[in-house]
């Protein structure tokens, strides 16, 4: 059955703005909350137990999680946005937690890094579909107005969740092993995200119908939204190729950083200590800076957010310790949150709202295929020339995509959806 084809004397009325869905809106936030912490239950013993438990000195092969990762993930998101104009937000939501459902399981009991890949594969099938369906259906219930602010408090629940995961992994590994204790924690993600997505989240895509008010009468294609997104529109592609470089040292930091802490000494729990402040910064940030880019624009924020993102992981190579890594971690969730939100929010006030979902995807397909991207890339330089020079690597990378963002992209805050069609 088809969006068009579901009874309408099934469907409640519907009104736009986050205080008219206050309910709905903050079920989705819970919801993608558990979504993070799906991320978050990996982000510190994984790429410890690439080292210590399968013995893997490559970090070329030890990436190949992330790489598969991200591949898969960018690819569903792609698919996410357009079954979600033609069947409908809901279905996705719950197939992509069902999809998720043997990922614990795998983590725990891998024999064989083959099974830690196969397990991440499912891993970003799933994220691909719930995270995807969480975004727009928040942008549905709000409306234009409170766009960013949807968004920051979507990604702060998401990030925020992975930083308190990863942190909880970290303390658990330290205390009682690497494997399978930290994955508990997992299984009780997706029984409750699952639950909740089936029993109590309810469909938005007639809320799409209030805010259609697009310039344009003909719904382009979608060969002709993927181009738009990434190239013929000035503002969606500055936002795609900065939210690939985003992901791309999103990728370091996950695959590499917890490596090149471990040996330079630190412990794993301290190691867990800076996985997580880096996405607890981030998602506590975001609160903010989703609401002000509202108010302020988006384009200074990202060009910004991605300026301090370079900094900070140049600091990770220009210096030593605890206490400074702590601060380029926290540095780093700070430029991070400034771009997260606020990209996603542009990315919804360009496109209009029959093909927003789709466009959608599409940003997401190359923001995710960063992940692919960074592991490939990080782990071919930290073999051969060593972490340290791929981490100055990704800092210039990172800087270059910002001075991007500052000559394309033009300010998309303040006017109606374009008629950006043949652009």
């Amino acid at each position: 059955m088809t969006i068009d084809q579901i009874p309408t004397h099934t469907m409640r009325p519907r009104v736009l703005g986050l205080r008219a869905n206050a309910g709905q809106f903050a079920l989705l936030v819970g919801v993608n909350a558990l979504v993070g912490g799906m991320i978050g239950q990996e982000r510190t013993v994984l790429p410890l137990m690439a080292e210590r438990l399968y013995g893997i000195s490559s970090l070329t092969a030890m990436l190949t999680f992330l790489l598969a990762f991200g591949a898969v993930k960018a690819i569903t998101n792609l698919i996410a946005g357009a079954c979600a104009d033609r069947l409908g937000r809901k279905p996705v939501l719950v197939t992509g937690w069902l999809i998720a459902v043997p990922v614990p399981f795998l983590l725990m009991w891998a024999p064989s890094w083959t099974w830690i890949i196969v397990a991440n594969m499912l891993l970003g099938m799933s994220q691909g579909l719930t995270w995807s369906m969480t975004i727009i259906m928040k942008i549905d219930l709000v409306g234009r107005e409170n766009r960013g602010l949807a968004m920051g408090l979507n990604e702060a629940a998401g990030y925020g969740a992975v930083a308190v995961a990863a942190a909880a992994t970290g303390y658990i590994g330290a205390r009682a092993g690497l494997q399978p204790e930290p994955f508990f924690l997992g299984l009780a993600f997706v029984g409750l995200g699952l639950g909740l997505s089936a029993l109590l989240v309810r469909e938005t895509h007639p809320h799409v119908e209030l805010e259609n008010t697009a310039h344009d009468a003909r719904v382009p294609s979608r060969r002709e939204v993927f181009l738009l997104t990434t190239v013929r529109e000035r503002a969606l592609s500055a936002c795609s190729q900065a939210g690939l470089v985003n992901n791309l040292n999103d990728g370091m930091a996950w695959g590499l950083l917890p490596v090149w802490f471990a040996r330079e000494g630190l412990s794993v729990a301290a190691v867990g200590a800076l996985a997580a402040v880096y996405p607890a910064v981030w998602g506590v940030g975001q609160l903010g800076a989703g609401a002000l880019s509202d108010r302020i624009g988006r384009k200074g924020l990202i060009v910004t957010g991605m300026l301090v993102q370079a900094v900070a992981i140049g600091s990770f190579a220009a210096t030593r310790g605890f206490v400074p890594w702590f601060a380029g971690s926290a540095l780093l969730g700070i430029g991070t949150a400034m771009v997260y939100p606020t990209l996603l929010a542009a990315i919804s006030d360009v496109a209009e709202p029959r093909w927003r979902a789709s466009a959608i995807g599409v940003y997401r397909f190359w923001r995710d295929a960063g992940f692919a991207v960074g592991a490939v890339l990080a782990g071919l330089v930290a073999d051969a020339a060593g972490i340290e020079t791929a981490i100055w690597l990704v800092a210039a990378l990172t800087f270059t995509s910002g001075l991007v963002v500052h000559v394309r992209m033009y300010e998309t805050a303040y006017t109606d959806p374009r008629p950006v069609l043949g652009a």
